[in-house]
Order: structure tokens, then sequence, then C-alpha cells
């Protein structure tokens, strides 16, 4: 019999993941830009996007961000470090990038 812990099912220990709440779906799923130079797919997440949305577009601060999807500071900057990245390496490199649901969300 297996000795229970936290994370089991996710194989390893540590915490349980926590869900995002998300106040919106985005409705365009991909961009691609004309020309392609490298046909290898970004993939941006729902939550990165999220965060993108939030710090960018409506200007709250990462706390505030924070309290709307209901996790932690250290969670936003994360995402956001990942999707700027992202976002970024699509438009350097001339690569399509994709919004997919991937994550542990809820929509509000």
């Amino acid at each position: 019999m297996p000795r229970w812990r936290w994370g089991w099912k996710r194989e390893g220990p540590g915490r349980p993941f926590g869900y995002l709440f998300l106040s919106q779906i985005p409705h365009v799923k991909e961009f691609v830009p004309n020309p392609v130079s490298n046909p290898k797919i970004i993939e941006l997440t729902y939550p990165e996007y999220e965060v993108l949305r939030l710090t960018d577009l409506e200007k709250l601060t990462q706390e505030e961000a924070a309290k709307r999807m209901k996790t932690s500071r250290g969670t936003i900057w994360r995402l956001l470090q990942n999707a700027r990245e992202k976002v970024t390496l699509a438009l350097v490199e001339s690569r399509p990038l994709v919004i997919s649901p991937k994550g542990e969300i809820r929509k509000l």
C-alpha cells in the first residue's frame, strides 16, 4: 500500500495546486505573423493571458491582479515573466502564438 502524501496523484511531494480564477476566456485563440519565419508554435496559457491583460491592459499592480485571480503575488510575477518572454519571442522570431486552455483555472 503506497504511503499517502500531498500531491500523490501528481507524482510528487508538495502542496496541491490551487485554482486560478479568470474573469473572461479569450475570444481570439491564435496570432500568426505574416510572413512566418519560424513555424514552431509558441503556446500562451489562459492564466498567462489573464495576467498580461490585467497588468498591462488594465494597469493593475501585481498585488491587485493577485487578488482578482485569488492567488499569491509570487504566482502572478512568475506567470507575467513567462507570458512576456513568450510574446517577445513570438514577435522577435516571427512565430505563431496560440492561446491554449492549460493550467488549473476556474472562470469567475
